[in-house]
């Protein structure tokens, strides 16, 4: 799977400490393989987020993301469950 990073996802992933980056990336190989999605709870968000996704990096961390096509996804936001409100 193919993964876009736009700049706020970027942006906000350099704002995490070294060692929570580096859980971020672990998150992100594993995410690549669809097969591991169950176990990364990747769920559909509902409310003003509808039709993008999410999954969890860690019980307080998570990744908001859209698929643009059956084998790309662009990662929007990454954080605390405060990038719901984004």
């Amino acid at each position: 799977m193919k993964i876009i990073y736009v700049p706020i996802f970027i942006h906000q992933f350099k704002r995490l400490e070294p060692t929570l980056r580096e859980e971020v990336e672990e998150k992100i190989e594993l995410f690549k393989d669809t097969e591991n999605h169950k176990q990364l709870k990747v769920h559909r968000l509902k409310g003003k987020l509808k039709g993008r996704y999410s999954f969890s990096v860690n019980y307080k961390i998570r990744i908001v993301f859209t698929y643009v096509s059956k084998e790309e996804v662009a990662f929007l936001a990454i954080g605390d469950h405060s990038v719901y409100d984004r």
